[in-house]
């Protein structure tokens, strides 16, 4: 439990100070954050946000990164091989993700050169990254809600790799559609990964049920490291934000909150983790259909992504914020207590200790 809050508060920390850093460093030089309006079917009321400092993304994965690291130096804390693929696929993302920011500032144009085929070349590097977690880890290949064996629908590595990848890919895509409004994103992934925090470790405790997940100990610093770089850099993206996470920011957050289901054998529970992003995406995807279906006359919202909806019918920002930040709590609640739940019903195998004996003995469950 050491280990694990040293990377949540080395994170929180390392965050605060390079996100104040990145703020004074893009206002310098003059560089923010380009808000589509109306010629772009944008948000036109978010026109005052122009130029607000944008890829503070950067600080939450360094300081993430810092902060699982420096956690490392307690003993008995190993680097895991999964732990490891996860950071590769993190840092692979956020650079792609960076990139799209980039030439967004340097075009001053909310839309980046991957405007178009961001969604293919995301897809394709998920399913990358899928089939080096399944090559190289021992990861388990079963459909999973809260443990490797429920329902534990086992499927071959060719159709896991294809199931992985579509999950990284979509959980990354629906954390890049929520950062619409301050600290929005941040705050629900804050509340991601502690609740990723508290199954990576609750696996840690009881490794007599939960065999098939790799180190989770490690799995629970990498949840907590990330928490805290959320929480840090939450202070300056509050509403109203002085900084931006960007593209950099949402993709790496979205790949590792992901992984992390993938590696905790909850894929099925991120629904719920993620409930916020899930409904925001869907947002998305429900108003292009009755769009479409409509020849092209009619909306189900008055905007996508649903928060937008919101905000023009009345509510005020922080009022939306807020309140998303609330369905996310009971969503993640509502994860753990599954989860939590779905352990009290386990038959556990019985520990016997002779007198007088260091060993102890895992009996069958009767």
């Amino acid at each position: 439990m050491i280990a694990v809050m040293i990377g949540g508060a080395v994170a929180m920390v390392i965050s605060l100070i390079g996100s104040r850093y990145l703020i004074g460093f893009f206002r310098l030089r003059g560089k923010g954050q380009p808000i589509l309006g109306k010629e772009d079917r944008g948000p036109d009321h978010h026109q005052s946000k122009s130029g607000t400092p944008t890829m503070g993304g950067l600080a939450i994965v360094m300081a993430a990164l810092i902060g699982w690291l420096v956690a490392h130096g307690r003993s008995g804390l190993v680097f895991s091989d999964q732990a490891l693929v996860i950071w590769g696929a993190v840092l692979v993302l956020a650079f792609m993700g960076f990139l799209d920011d980039y030439i967004k500032v340097r075009k001053s144009h909310n839309r980046g050169i991957f405007w178009k085929k961001k969604s293919y070349i995301t897809l394709g590097l998920s399913i990358a990254i899928a089939w080096v977690l399944v090559s190289t880890t021992s990861i388990s290949q079963n459909v999973s809600i809260t443990r490797a064996n429920l329902p534990g629908w086992h499927l071959p590595w060719f159709i896991w790799i294809f199931y992985a990848g579509v999950i990284i890919w979509a959980t990354s895509n629906a954390v890049n559609v929520t950062d619409g409004l301050d600290g929005l994103a941040g705050g629900s992934a804050l509340l991601g990964f502690l609740a990723f925090t508290i199954i990576a470790y609750w696996v840690f405790r009881n490794p007599q049920v939960y065999h098939d997940v790799v180190n989770p100990l490690d799995l629970a610093v990498l949840a907590a490291s990330f928490a805290g770089a959320c929480g840090g850099f939450l202070w300056f993206n509050a509403a109203p934000a002085r900084i931006f996470m960007g593209d950099v920011g949402a993709l790496g957050i979205g790949s590792a909150l992901a992984l992390l289901a993938l590696t905790t054998d909850t894929q099925l529970l991120l629904i719920l983790i993620c409930g916020i992003n899930v409904m925001e995406a869907g947002s998305v995807a429900v108003q292009m259909g009755v769009f479409k279906a409509s020849g092209r006359t009619k909306r189900l919202f008055r905007m996508s992504p649903i928060h937008h909806h919101f905000e023009l019918v009345g509510w005020p920002e922080t009022t939306v914020i807020i309140r998303f930040w609330l369905i996310s709590g009971v969503c993640v609640a509502t994860a753990l207590a599954l989860f939590i739940g779905d352990f009290t019903h386990i038959d556990l195998p019985r520990v016997t200790c002779p007198p007088g004996s260091v060993t102890c003995v895992v009996a069958p469950t009767p």
